[in-house]
């Protein structure tokens, strides 16, 4: 494992700095790392640069402009000269340790290095392969915006930009990983984040101590995180520049990690992974209704299943007008079995949707149904009752919006199938309240997760449970302590 460099000084000659850079960055050894040597105003200069991220045009009309140099007139302050006159581009600087610039170099701007100067000019013309900003996959809405984040960092803070058009909005440009030296941006509203939670993300992303982040925001997220076999997320992700926007005027905090499409939203509850733009881009009547369903989605794809072999191994439990619920064909396999093979069986099938080409997902669709809804039945290895209510456990968990709280409460759906398999009724209710024991105890970033619910806000949950109308929507959340409340 490399140790953090200390800083090395430039020289002013050129042969010193150049042969520096030369040694860090590997030329000779890397095809793409590129040593241009050149002669300017009677000055020997050089360049370097990688080539897949230099843009061309820009360089070659620096260039021109250098070529023009009067050599009596460069010897007077030729920094200053420089970069005031000769280089006329917007995105430029200057560094005088060449270990800076040997990481500012990968990164993609071009360094200048001109003997007789002990700096080395920085010329950031670069550019990166970039797809366009689509609407994400997992994030669609009938009616609004169909663009989305990208893996390029400053698109995304762009895209933030064109939304809030605030002037106390923030964007901190931190650097993590020793090697990768990952790009990252901290995203947040000075005027209403709470300077806590803000110090609080900066310390814990600078504290990130590894050798690259080249798993970009999931990578971050277990290091800012601290819990890392806790299955359920503390942070929100979202691929859409107007929820982050609508997070923001929360005084909520952004962390954009360069290479990933995906934000990250800080603090997160659990309430804020059951939220969906789609809501919001509705009558307040209609999306309180989807919310609803929503919910009601997200409580069966935990409990239905689990509760159902209850009643099904103790029917005594279910009431006269619901015995019919207790009654099923449960085949020649043990029904615990019957739900545990179901379980994988779907997972199986979700990794291998993930990994078929989109040509054959047709297909695999079909040896699904075929296998599960119908040979599966009639061969004994699952009741029709067992198809029915782990098909409706799992519209809930595709209808949950956050793809890692769908994972979490699967998780936790199993553990409560196993514990009433093995307890019965009362492995069923133990396991509901150390759930709801142990969200209670999480935290994000200092807020408690299950807020408002625990500890109860009475206007806070309202705004949970019901889509409120939003000029009624004046006040921001109060445990994010926003240094200006009112909307």
């Amino acid at each position: 494992m490399e140790k953090q460099r200390p800083k090395r000084p430039a020289s002013r000659r050129l042969h010193d700095n150049a042969s520096y850079l030369a040694e860090r960055l590997g030329v000779g050894k890397s095809f793409d790392v590129i040593r241009l040597d050149v002669e300017y105003g009677g000055r020997a200069m050089a360049f370097f640069m990688i080539d897949g991220f230099v843009k061309d045009d820009i360089l070659h009309y620096l260039m021109k402009r250098l070529s023009r140099l009067d050599e009596h007139e460069f010897d007077i302050h030729p920094l200053e000269k420089l970069l005031k006159k000769d280089l006329p581009y917007v995105e430029i600087g200057q560094t005088d340790d060449l270990e800076e610039a040997v990481a500012m170099v990968l990164a993609g701007p071009t360094a200048l290095v001109v003997d007789g100067v002990e700096r080395i000019i920085l010329i950031d013309a670069r550019t990166y392969p970039v797809r366009g900003p689509q609407e994400p996959d997992t994030e669609r809405v009938v009616r609004g915006a169909r663009d989305g984040f990208v893996e390029t960092i400053v698109f995304n803070t762009a895209l933030i930009r064109r939304r809030v058009r605030d002037p106390s909005l923030r964007m901190e440009y931190v650097q993590a990983a020793r090697r990768s030296k990952t790009d990252i941006c901290i995203c947040y509203i000075e005027e209403i984040a709470d300077p806590e939670l803000v110090r609080r993300v900066r310390e814990s992303i600078t504290a990130i101590d590894t050798d690259g982040l080249v798993m970009a925001e999931k990578t971050v997220e277990e290091f800012i995180s601290g819990r890392h076999w806790n299955p359920y997320p503390v942070v929100r992700y979202t691929e859409r520049p107007d929820t982050a926007a609508a997070h923001l005027y929360e005084g909520h905090v952004l962390v954009i990690v360069d290479g990933s499409p995906s934000v990250i939203i800080t603090p997160a509850t659990f309430w804020h992974h059951l939220q969906h733009a789609e809501e919001y881009r509705n009558k307040p009547i209609v999306g309180a209704y989807l919310r609803l369903v929503r919910f009601l989605a997200v409580w069966a794809s935990v409990f239905l299943l689990p509760l159902w072999y209850l009643l099904m191994t103790e029917p005594e439990l279910l009431p006269g007008p619901l015995s019919f619920l207790g009654k099923a064909k449960l085949g020649d396999i043990p029904l615990f079995a019957q739900i545990l093979m179901i379980e994988l069986g779907m997972d199986m099938l979700r990794m291998a949707a993930i990994h078929t080409p989109s040509s054959l997902a047709t297909a695999l669709g079909l040896v699904a149904a075929l296998m599960i809804g119908g040979i599966a039945v009639e061969v004994g290895l699952f009741s029709n009752e067992v198809i029915l209510y782990f098909s409706v456990t799992a519209i809930g968990t595709f209808a949950t919006p956050s793809y890692e709280m769908s994972l979490a409460n699967r998780l936790v759906r199993i553990a409560l199938l196993i514990l009433s398999g093995l307890f019965g009724l009362y492995g069923y209710v133990i396991g509901i309240t150390v759930w709801i024991l142990a969200l209670a105890r999480m935290t994000s970033f200092g807020v408690p997760y299950l807020w408002p619910f625990i500890p109860f806000s009475y206007r806070a949950m309202r705004d949970v449970l019901i889509r409120s109308p939003m000029p009624l929507k004046n006040r921001r959340p109060a445990i994010l302590h926003p240094r200006d409340p009112d909307r």
